[in-house]
């Protein structure tokens, strides 16, 4: 009997890991609570490492279709302009790691991996279905959906983001951290801004308590632009604190974005004019994964945002999501020919071969939220260190080479 795995919720990760357990040749029974398939948001980073595994799973082209291809990353100061650090990307990622650093707008990769699981014959996509809650019934894995729909399977695997309900069942109720951080979202053409501002290449603005990163995305032809701020910082014009940022008018976030920015330079005011609508963030997460428990139990694991959700620092939340796929899909495809999976004793490899770098991720991002928002003595030793250091300070080889191969 073909092997089935019910997999809750259809995002980035959730579709990567569809795609990953169909091409292992395992059924998979795919739930997702929205009435249409779809990806809120704006733009994303790829480095080599997820590229890597699109490149795998023979997506490239359908990429290189839709994504950009930065030259390199530049790190500027917020105020004074000053050109703080600069990684060389393009071909020198190419040539370093094998794969090109990408980026790309979070609604083509979404499209481009559903486009990829409905060509699967063993996949099953189920809109409008949220999971209530999930039993275990000798070997298999009894799902029970808020339309009393009951599914099975011999596996769940919960993709199902931040607020995971196979999170709070697996793990129990554990409140999500308030960072105290705000990010604005928006999108502008590139015909609509200056020359200057539209080189190819990902331009992050580091000031005290905020920063700006701005990149390319849809072959270059938008600009993705992303803005966050500390606390209180971001609720200077909008409205009382506690209001609903989502309910805010464009014109007051954008006030209150420009009164945190402070004196910022001229160059990343006219790319902050240049957005005609900001979508506005709250930014959670969890602390860092303490062990493999926190990935699988049993026959049930947990996978991307619904494991371990990342501050957006290091650029690797949807790449972490997909190498969980890419690993659990190699795990099943190392298993010998015609025998059944031990669901148990695989996501528990899975989980080993995850937590650790997953953890370490998680690690990075939460500091280099520090490090860019850093004023006073640290600042100085920031800036001082991306003047001695160079590119070394910005690569990050342990994470481009991955993802590592489970053993």
């Amino acid at each position: 009997m073909k092997q089935q795995v019910v997999i809750a919720g259809g995002g980035i990760g959730g579709l990567a890991c569809a795609l990953a357990l169909s091409r292992a040749g395992v059924s998979v029974h795919l739930l997702e609570q929205a009435g249409a398939f779809s990806e809120v948001g704006a733009g994303l980073q790829l480095g080599p490492n997820a590229v890597r595994v699109l490149h795998e799973w023979d997506l490239l082209d359908e990429l290189n279709a839709c994504a950009a291809f930065p030259d390199a990353l530049q790190v500027r100061d917020a105020h004074s302009a000053r050109t703080l650090g600069r990684l060389r990307l393009g071909p020198l990622a190419r040539a370093r790691y094998g794969e090109p650093y990408a980026t790309v707008h979070r609604a083509d990769l979404h499209e481009l991996l559903l486009r990829a699981v409905q060509r699967e014959s063993g996949a099953r996509l189920r809109l409008d279905t949220r999971l209530v809650a999930y039993e275990l019934a000798g070997d298999r894995v009894r799902v029970t959906c808020e339309d009393d729909t009951v599914i099975e399977g011999d596996a769940l695997i919960g993709c199902d983001g931040l607020w995971s309900r196979v999170r709070a069942q697996m793990l129990g109720a554990q409140p999500t951290r308030v960072s105290g951080h705000l990010a604005y979202r928006g999108m502008v053409r590139a015909t609509d801004l200056p020359e200057r501002l539209r080189q190819n290449q990902v331009t992050a603005w580091l000031g005290p308590r905020l920063h700006v990163v701005h990149y390319p995305v849809r072959s270059g032809n938008w600009f993705n632009v992303v803005a966050v701020v500390e606390g209180m910082l971001g609720l200077g014009h909008g409205g009382p604190p506690g209001c609903d940022p989502q309910s805010w008018s464009h014109e007051a976030q954008t006030a209150d974005l420009k009164w945190a920015l402070g004196p910022a330079c001229g160059e990343l005011m006219r790319m902050i004019d240049a957005v005609s609508a900001w979508k506005l963030w709250a930014l959670n997460d969890r602390a860092p994964m303490a062990g493999p428990n926190e990935h699988a139990q049993g026959r049930v694991a947990l996978l991307g945002d619904a494991a371990h959700p990342l501050r957006p620092y290091l650029a690797q939340g949807a790449a972490m999501a997909i190498e969980d796929s890419w690993t659990l899909g190699r795990l099943l495809r190392s298993q010998p020919e015609g025998t059944t999976p031990d669901w148990p004793a695989l996501l528990q490899r899975f989980a080993q071969t995850r937590w650790q770098r997953n953890a370490r991720v998680q690690s990075r991002s939460q500091r280099n939220g520090t490090i860019f928002h850093a004023d006073g003595l640290l600042r100085w030793g920031r800036n001082t260190a991306m003047g001695l250091l160079g590119e070394n300070l910005l690569d990050n080889p342990w994470l481009y080479r991955g993802p590592p191969v489970p053993v």
